[in-house]
């Protein structure tokens, strides 16, 4: 095939997926639009899948828009459209971060299958109430699940310039999580009719196998084919730091054998990719006020009763604290992550317009307010600004003021 030939069959291809999300959009569901999908993109790999949906984002396609082929994606891959073929030996070993997504995704499909299905035809009654409940609580570990794939997996596709899947998936998992909330909210209400509870249940049992699929078919043979084994064994590390949907996850020490000689040497310089192995800075930091150790102010930072992240005037996260309790995961991959896709697409635009406004002049603060978890979380943005106002970041700081709220009357250091 030549240059000319592969150009128009891209073309091509990208008017295809423009067409199925038309159709999709007049109201025609997955099956209508299934087989004009499969036509086109038959024998093509998910990659240049992704490819084709990262140049129509490219071009201003909205990444919600892209969004609702992830369906089509499903349906169309369990049908004609031919595997990635590559080695998936990383699934084989123990603790590693892709043995331990698809022994994540083995309990989900478990829990499904094994307990949410069989608890639906007890439903009728009070104990099926009882147990779905349950049941329900179990399933919603899968937001660690997703937290990791967004924190440690994620980024190394950003990293990779595979931007378009992670955004599209993204926004997948935030609808599957507040379906799930949805379901919880639903089941504890009097008067929905059986079949109704029962109807949500098991859209929600879909999506979830659905991202399953697309997860170990789609995201999987990317990372596999791109990551060296030294990032993965930084995902490996810093999984921890999120927690895991199961028991008894062992540490990986890769060797090697793990991954076969000269596979994924990687284009990412070590620089780029992580910081793990530079060394900690020692010696003496100058302020106009004062003189500090860098153990001093590491710790010092790492104490501070929030969090604390930084991200520089290109719009790159260059730093973040580690306190004991962090109220969201930060883990060393975002380090050098454009900060539009440290956030959900549902809300990375209101970031990108608080940046915007603070490059601008417009604006010097902002703040939010969110209930979560028994915590009352404020986050606040702050442009930082040179001693003659050029515009150097934006410092991101977060805290649970409920305990704060919670004082009354007064307690001096000295007692009368």
């Amino acid at each position: 095939m030549n240059m000319s030939e592969q150009i128009n069959n891209r073309e091509f291809r990208k008017n295809v997926i423009k067409q199925v999300i038309l159709e999709l959009h007049e109201g025609k569901s997955v099956e209508d639009v299934k087989q004009k999908f499969e036509d086109a993109f038959a024998g093509v790999s998910a990659m240049e899948i992704s490819e084709a949906e990262q140049a129509l984002i490219n071009e201003g396609l909205a990444v919600s828009e892209v969004q609702s082929l992830c369906d089509v994606h499903a349906a169309v891959f369990k049908g004609s459209i031919e595997e990635i073929h590559q080695s998936t030996d990383q699934s084989e070993i123990p603790g590693h971060p892709v043995n331990i997504l698809k022994r994540e995704n083995r309990a989900l499909e478990k829990l499904i299958n094994m307990q949410l299905k069989p608890h639906l035809d007890a439903l009728k009654d009070n104990d099926g109430i009882e147990m779905l409940k349950s049941d329900l609580e179990v399933l919603s570990k899968i937001d660690l699940h997703y937290l990791k794939k967004e924190n440690l997996l994620f980024p190394y596709m950003e990293k990779y310039g595979i931007t378009a899947p992670p955004k599209v998936m993204w926004g997948v998992d935030d609808e599957i999580r507040a379906q799930l909330k949805q379901v919880k909210l639903e089941l504890s209400i009097k008067g929905k009719s059986f079949q109704e509870q029962k109807d949500m249940i098991e859209s929600l049992a879909i999506r979830i196998k659905e991202m399953i699929f697309k997860e170990e078919n789609i995201m999987l043979p990317m990372l596999i084919d791109l990551l060296t084994q030294e990032e993965w064994k930084s995902i490996a590390d810093e999984s921890g730091e999120i927690g895991y949907m199961i028991d008894n996850v062992p540490e990986w020490k890769p060797s090697s054998t793990d991954v076969e000689d000269g596979k994924n040497e990687g284009t990412i310089k070590d620089e780029e990719a992580h910081n793990e192995n530079v060394p900690i800075a020692s010696g003496v930091i100058n302020f106009p006020t004062g003189q500090l150790k860098f153990e001093e102010l590491n710790k010092m930072l790492d104490m501070l009763p929030f969090d604390i992240t930084f991200v520089d005037k290109e719009d790159t996260v260059k730093y973040f604290s580690q306190g004991e309790d962090r109220i969201f995961p930060r883990t060393k991959a975002v380090i050098g992550r454009k900060v539009s896709n440290c956030h959900p697409p549902a809300s990375a635009h209101i970031v990108e317009k608080i940046v915007e406004d603070f490059k601008a002049g417009k604006k010097d603060h902002e703040d939010f307010w969110i209930n979560m978890g028994g915590r009352f979380v404020l986050i606040r943005y702050y442009a930082v600004r040179s001693e003659t106002g050029e515009y150097l970041g934006v410092l991101e700081v977060t805290q649970d003021i409920k305990p704060i709220q919670e004082i009354t009357g007064e307690k001096r250091l000295v007692t009368e």
